[in-house]
């Protein structure tokens, strides 16, 4: 049995990022669990949760939780810049990061677009 939001391609993206992130932030020094490691984890849970928590109400709603889901995306991009200096990750990694986010960038917009549109 699966929810509707289960199927968005956006949705199973972001799953994959919560995968990366934990993997990653577990490189991460043990001084950092309460800190960088915490909030990057907690960013990227929240892309995801927004997503599903908004994907049942109107689509006035939906378009709001996709905004804040948004938002802690761009948290993802400035914990993988702090990781980046701090020389936690590679710029290898980074890099692929950044390039996930953007992916989920590009889908969280267009399906706040075709909400807007949809009218």
């Amino acid at each position: 049995m699966k929810f509707n939001f289960e199927d968005l391609v956006v949705y199973q993206k972001s799953l994959d990022f919560i995968d990366f992130v934990y993997s990653t932030t577990n490189e991460f020094p043990k001084e950092e669990l309460y800190g960088l490691t915490s909030q990057f984890r907690r960013a990227s849970v929240s892309i995801a949760l927004n997503i599903s928590e908004g994907s049942g109400g109107s689509d006035k709603e939906f378009s709001r939780f996709l905004r804040i889901s948004s938002n802690s995306l761009k948290e993802c991009v400035v914990c993988t810049t702090v990781a980046t200096r701090q020389k936690y990750i590679s710029e290898e990694i980074n890099q692929k990061c950044r390039r996930d986010l953007i992916e989920i960038s590009k889908m969280i917009s267009g399906l706040h677009r075709y909400l807007r549109n949809k009218k």
